[in-house]
């Protein structure tokens, strides 16, 4: 007689789908902030990314790779409005869908769907829109609270631009060196998110309550976006004190302003893209904050983000290497 003992299997209901809803509700506040201040063209822009990576998905899942129907984990929903956020509120509407088509299909989908991906997918459609229309993705709308059907849409300078060409000698708008600087938002306008930028990284924020969210319903660690955030603002402090112009290198401009908090938050605790454990994240986010500095301070870019992100997508299989944990009771990893 053989007695049948059962193994103590931990039972866990969180699923891809559970998590992917979980990002979803996190960018909420970050997508109200969006359209209250650029209104109709910031809704459009998401709208029209996330219909285009759903429809790009299904088309790729049924027809490409011949599996089941992948949007229902929504995961291409959650690609749809990362994208729309690395936007401007007034990017026409054919080009976001060329943005889509290379988070989707060139991006995700050509490495065998959602976990296979080697690059964050929005992050890669940003970055081909930024370098095939460089024109267009530099425009940045101004916030407008008076009219939201508004189609007319002014544009201004980001805090990145204002304080990277405040050189008379140097700027584009041969502006006078302190009327430019005077364009400067303060950081109240900064951390509310009233200032120009792309439809999901001005306000700082709403951000932080997504980010505060997700640490609530554990979906992500706190390791890599406090370790990103943290190496930019301590190499912009150590730079600062050395520096004729200090403007330039403020820790607080250069954290409140672009796109390092969205990136930080949703982008680069990405799971496929990232590092499995806690030290390799660390290794991860200080990689991504020490290039973003030498992209900001040494390139014509004024962002950094994405390309630092980019970049390090790459290493994460290295990273991956050298710190797995030891198997328990041997030497090996």
């Amino acid at each position: 007689m053989s007695i049948r003992i059962n193994p103590p299997h931990v039972i866990d209901k969180t699923s891809t789908k559970s998590i992917m809803l979980d990002v979803i509700i996190a960018m909420i506040p970050a997508m109200a902030v969006s359209v209250l201040f650029f209104g109709l063209n910031a809704m459009l822009v998401i709208i029209t990314s996330v219909t285009a990576c759903i429809a790009l998905e299904y088309m790729c899942s049924i027809y490409w790779l011949k599996t089941k129907n992948n949007t229902q984990d929504l995961s291409a929903i959650v690609t749809g409005i990362l994208l729309a956020f690395c936007l401007p509120g007034n990017l026409p509407l054919w080009m976001v869908i060329i943005g889509a088509f290379i988070a989707i299909v060139v991006t995700k989908m050509a490495f065998g769907g959602l976990g296979r991906n080697i690059f964050n997918p929005a992050l890669a459609g940003r970055t081909f829109l930024f370098l095939a229309f460089p024109v267009q993705m530099t425009l940045w709308p101004k916030p407008n609270l008076r009219d939201f059907w508004n189609y007319d849409i002014k544009t201004g300078a980001t805090a990145l631009e204002i304080i990277k060409y405040s050189d008379v000698s140097t700027s584009a708008t041969r502006l006078d060196n302190n009327e430019y600087l005077s364009s400067l938002p303060d950081y109240y306008d900064m951390f509310i998110g009233y200032i120009s930028g792309s439809v999901g990284e001005i306000s700082v924020a709403a951000i932080l309550i997504g980010f505060f969210y997700l640490l609530y319903k554990k979906v992500i660690t706190w390791h890599v976006p406090v370790f990103y955030m943290g190496t930019v603002f301590l190499i912009m402090y150590a730079v600062s004190l050395n520096s004729a112009e200090p403007i330039k290198y403020n820790s607080f401009l250069h954290v409140l302003s672009g796109g390092l908090m969205l990136g930080a938050v949703f982008m680069a605790t990405d799971y496929t893209t990232s590092p499995m454990t806690a030290f390799g994240r660390i290794i991860f986010a200080v990689g991504c904050g020490v290039l973003t500095v030498l992209i900001r301070l040494n390139s014509v870019y004024m962002e950094g983000v994405a390309f630092s992100i980019l970049i390090m997508n790459a290493f994460v299989p290295l990273i991956d290497k050298f710190t797995k944990p030891r198997i328990f009771g041997t030497g090996r990893k």
